[in-house]
């Protein structure tokens, strides 16, 4: 285990620079993903096709993700960001210029490697530049941000439309537009001067209360996204109201980042990731027995996905305090990794336990997977005593 990093001098151009890059990114990667789901429907692509092909960005991220606090400290954080960027715009575009959904599946590994880079060194960098006393702050920062620039790409592509060239052109611009603050703070920008001795591996079992945030933050999340709407419409909601349903437990993302950010600079982070978790559990348990057009439901569905994504948060700001330079790195790598096996891994089980108990196994389903988290954390702080 490495020693927290000693207090260094913030260097708050830096950190803006990083957070402004991957808010651009989490925009145009949000504009992107739906855009290009709507485009293989139109083709004629069956559902169970769109989602194999979405799934391929994450085994990409897997693939890639250990590698890459070794390319970090050959080719330097700023260079492989911009390189990132351009491919990221780039194979957007290609995808609508090409014909053969067969030739999708290697440009889909190449977006999704190019958001796994973008990711995993922001994040990297975001944490090896926040002073030890303000990390959840600085993180909390970049959770509310990234948040808004999340729920800004859906908004894009409803003004703009799905049709012709305009959302690529604009997604492109977005990913583009990113490298301005990475070129700006480039200076600032961490470096790796030697090897890490630990593998990815080795640092979830080292680190498992944090690295394990990620997956279970990255399976809740998207199945959530992908069937709270789906579940209001089963329980009697029209499209509008069950759009509208999604809309408010995303804005409790935004809403809690920075509390919950502050609050780890102040706390225990691993009981703080505790509590996420079991405020989780009871509220997944709570949806099945609440009106589904009540305000009961909306306070709910906001305060649980708000406080789950502060999972994400506050495993972040772990990380940056338990580890520095390569080990950061790999840390940082590790958290996306698993990420991205959540992002495959949550639709499916979200999706088999709908179909199951339809149409609670949504609720039940999100649960169980907190309820697995708050049993490994409890059991490791509990061993530590």
């Amino acid at each position: 285990m490495h020693a927290p990093a000693p207090h260094r001098g913030v260097n708050i151009a830096s950190i803006a620079a990083a957070i402004a890059a991957i808010s651009v990114v989490g925009l145009g990667l949000n504009l992107s993903i739906p855009l290009l789901a709507f485009e293989m429907d139109a083709r004629g692509i069956s559902s169970t096709w769109i989602g194999i092909n979405t799934a391929v960005g994450g085994v990409a991220t897997i693939a890639l993700a250990p590698f890459l606090p070794d390319l970090v400290r050959r080719v330097g954080a700023a260079p492989l960001l911009l390189a990132a960027i351009a491919s990221a715009a780039l194979s957007l575009l290609a995808f609508k210029v090409t014909p053969s959904f067969l030739l999708w599946f290697p440009l889909r590994f190449i977006f999704g490697a190019s958001l796994c880079v973008l990711f995993v060194v922001s994040e990297f960098w975001i944490n090896a530049a926040a002073p030890n006393h303000r990390r959840g702050l600085v993180i909390g920062i970049y959770g509310t941000v990234l948040s808004m620039g999340f729920a800004g790409g859906p908004a894009i592509l409803s003004l703009v439309g799905t049709q012709g060239w305009a959302p690529y052109l604009i997604g492109a611009v977005f990913f583009v537009l990113a490298s301005i603050p990475v070129m700006i703070g480039a200076s600032g920008a961490p470096a790796i001067e030697k090897e890490s001795s630990r593998g990815v591996f080795s640092l979830m079992r080292i680190a498992p209360a944090a690295t394990m945030a990620a997956f279970i933050f990255g399976a809740v999340e998207t199945g959530l996204i992908g069937f709270l709407p789906l579940y209001g419409l089963r329980r009697g909601l029209d499209d509008g109201q069950a759009a509208l349903l999604l809309t408010v437990a995303e804005l409790g993302n935004v809403a809690l980042q920075l509390p919950i950010g502050l609050l780890s600079d102040r706390v225990d982070r691993r009981r703080l990731l505790l509590a996420c978790g079991t405020v989780g559990v009871v509220g997944a348990f709570l949806i099945p027995y609440l009106p589904i057009d009540g305000w009961s439901m909306w306070v709910v569905a906001f305060v649980t996905t708000g406080i789950v994504a502060g999972l994400y948060t506050v495993g972040l700001a772990l990380l940056g305090a338990r580890f520095d330079g390569a080990a950061l790195a790999t840390a940082n790598a590790a958290f996306v990794m698993l990420y991205s096996v959540g992002l495959i891994i949550g639709p499916t089980a979200v999706g088999s336990g709908m179909q199951v108990f339809d149409p609670h196994g949504f609720a039940w389903t999100i649960g169980a997977f907190l309820v697995l988290y708050v049993l490994v954390v409890a059991g490791q702080i509990w061993r530590d005593r």
